[in-house]
């Protein structure tokens, strides 16, 4: 499944990478996230609690940042179980350009399904990642709105 799109954020390029890095704002920003540890600058590792359609799980992931270029762009890697439920795996294509009211952030992604989860339908699929997308930039643009020592830690 492909999914593609960009958000404008009303923050500087600066502070909307910073907070891709923030593993506070990512478990804010995070659907159904319950942990979120990061292991080092670019790993981390994450447990996120979903409903898909009829199927609910824990899916327990990595997530690994690489091809960093600060500032401007990154490729973010990752797979998560949810036991019987199935498995996602996938990579993102994450940029940063400025703009006049804040920073354009765009991501071009590849994600695949298996298990139960791969039965429901690329539309119900598709649907629920295009929900859930919405609900991150939604939690991320609130957490980039409040001032950096208001936010969670």
């Amino acid at each position: 499944m492909k999914l593609e799109g960009d958000q404008l954020l009303s923050a500087d390029p600066q502070t909307v990478w910073a907070a891709l890095f923030d593993r506070d704002v990512l478990a804010e920003a995070i659907p159904g996230c319950e942990s979120l540890e990061q292991l080092s600058e670019t790993e981390f590792t994450a447990v996120v609690k979903l409903k898909i359609g009829p199927v609910s799980a824990r899916f327990k992931g990595a997530v690994t940042l690489s091809d960093i270029v600060p500032g401007q762009s990154c490729t973010l890697s990752g797979k998560g179980s949810g036991g019987v439920a199935g498995f996602a795996k996938g990579a993102a294509q994450v940029m940063l350009v400025p703009e006049e009211d804040g920073t354009r952030l765009s991501y071009d992604a590849d994600i695949a399904v298996g298990g139960k989860l791969a039965s429901l339908g690329n539309r119900l699929l598709g649907a629920t990642a295009q929900k859930l997308t919405e609900a991150f930039f939604r939690n991320f643009s609130d957490a980039l709105a409040q001032p950096e020592e208001a936010r969670p830690t």
